[in-house]
């Protein structure tokens, strides 16, 4: 068949008949939910009984006093480890953010001249103008005067013992006796 345009009345009383079949599963659904919560209150749920003294009407209060407790008892536990299952779920979503990491994005370069960077860096305002090359100092090498190394050995040998200690007296009594020489030949 081909598809054919449906005209406007067509349309309108077909969306009708679906509102008026729509409506009547509701009332039946309403109905058969009605009637399913009075089964299970008669079946869970006896009609107490008034009838007695006050004895039996104690023991009923005592009675319900007890199932409260004990349903209490069940939705407290209950709360409690939907508790600790929530925090179970946020441990564990805390330990993968961990492990994945926070994601860095990906940092463009950019190049800029160093006018720019101070134009960026101190606004409108400044107009400053370095040039850094300019400024930067030059570093001289320093040559570095190296003491002839001897052997260690000898050194020590030679100091240590009374030998190595008369040598260093009369080393520094040389020393002096030269100083003192040298400052007499500079006054005359």
């Amino acid at each position: 068949m081909s598809e054919k345009k449906m005209n406007s009345s067509r349309r309108g009383h077909l969306k009708s008949l679906m509102l008026a079949i729509a409506k009547d599963l509701l009332e039946k659904e309403a109905a058969d939910l009605i009637t399913e919560k009075a089964a299970f209150i008669a079946e869970n749920c006896p009609a107490p009984v008034l009838s007695g003294g006050l004895p039996e009407l104690q023991e009923m209060l005592k009675k319900l006093a007890q199932t409260i407790d004990k349903v209490d008892e069940d939705r407290y536990d209950s709360e409690a480890k939907v508790k600790k299952t929530d925090k179970e779920i946020e441990d564990l979503r805390m330990k993968v953010v961990e492990i994945q990491g926070i994601k860095k994005p990906a940092l463009k370069k950019v190049r800029m001249s160093a006018d720019a960077m101070l134009a960026a860096l101190l606004g409108t305002k400044h107009k400053a103008s370095m040039d850094f090359r300019a400024n930067l100092k030059e570093v001289k090498k320093e040559v570095k005067e190296e003491e002839e190394v001897s052997d260690w050995h000898k050194n020590v040998d030679e100091q240590s013992g009374m030998d190595g200690r008369k040598k260093k007296f009369q080393s520094a009594k040389i020393t002096k006796l030269v100083l003192v020489f040298k400052t007499t030949e500079d006054t005359e």
